[in-house]
C-alpha cells in the first residue's frame, strides 16, 4: 500500500480545513492514504494566524526498501510547471532544466507540464525510471502553494507512480517565501530600469517583446 505524508505550514482558516478534508477524501480513490500533520497545519499561534511556507509531500510505493541517502545518479528529478498554450513559454522550462542539471550534478532531470502541453508528468516520470532512477523528486516550478500544488500535482504524480512498482517519490515545496527570491526580483527590477535608461539590452524574458519601457 502506498502512503502519503504531508507537512504544511499555511494560514489557518476554516476554508482550508474543509479543502484539506475534501482533498484527503479524494485520495481514497487511489491505493494510498493521505496524512496531514495536525501539529503544523492547524496549530495556532497566540500572536499570529499565518506561518512561513514550508512543505513537502512524500510517498513510498509498496516493496520499496528503506530510503537510501540522496544519490544524484539514482535520483530522478521532474521539474513541473503549469504548462502554456504559448510554446515559447514551454521551451523556457527546457532551458531551465538544462541549467539545473549542469549546476546541481543530478544526471536524470526531465521537464513536465501539469496541463496544456507535453510532456505530461507521467511521461517525465516514466523517462526518469527508464534512465535508471529508483526515487523521483518532483519539484514544482511554481511560486506559491495553491490548489495545483496540494491537490492536482499530487494526484497526477500518484497516477504516474502507479505504473512503476517499487519507485518512491517526493513532491517538494514551491519557491514560496525563499529569501533568494528577493534577490531574483531585485535583479529583474535593476535590469529593466537599466534598459529603460538605455544602459542595458533587453533581458532574455523581454527580448523582442517591446514590453520593457515606461508607459
Amino acid at each position: 500500500m502506498q502512503s502519503i505524508t504531508a507537512t504544511l505550514e499555511v494560514p489557518f482558516t476554516s476554508k482550508f480545513n474543509k479543502t484539506a478534508v475534501s482533498s484527503a477524501t479524494g485520495y481514497q480513490k487511489n491505493p494510498c492514504r493521505l496524512f496531514f500533520s495536525s501539529s503544523t497545519i492547524f496549530q495556532r499561534s497566540p500572536r499570529r494566524r499565518s506561518f512561513p511556507i514550508k512543505s513537502s509531500l512524500s510517498v513510498r510505493n509498496k516493496d520499496v526498501r528503506k530510503r537510501e541517502p540522496p544519490n544524484h545518479l539514482k535520483d530522478g528529478v521532474v521539474i513541473v510547471d503549469h504548462g502554456s498554450r504559448r510554446q515559447e513559454s514551454n521551451l523556457m522550462l527546457n532551458d531551465f532544466v538544462a541549467m539545473f542539471k549542469s549546476r546541481t550534478g543530478y544526471q536524470i532531470v526531465e521537464p513536465a507540464h501539469m496541463e496544456l502541453a507535453e510532456p505530461a508528468i507521467k511521461d517525465a516520470f516514466r523517462r526518469c525510471v527508464q534512465q535508471g532512477a529508483n526515487h523521483i523528486i518532483v519539484s514544482p516550478f511554481f511560486l506559491l502553494p495553491g490548489r495545483h500544488w496540494y491537490k492536482d500535482i499530487p494526484a497526477l504524480v500518484a497516477e504516474a507512480a502507479g505504473e512503476h512498482s517499487g519507485i518512491s517519490y517526493i513532491i517538494t515545496a514551491p519557491f514560496g517565501l525563499h529569501e533568494l527570491m528577493v534577490d531574483v526580483m531585485n535583479d529583474r527590477i535593476k535590469h529593466c530600469l537599466s534598459h529603460v535608461a538605455g544602459k542595458a539590452d533587453e533581458c532574455s524574458m523581454c527580448a523582442g517583446t517591446g514590453r520593457c519601457h515606461l508607459y
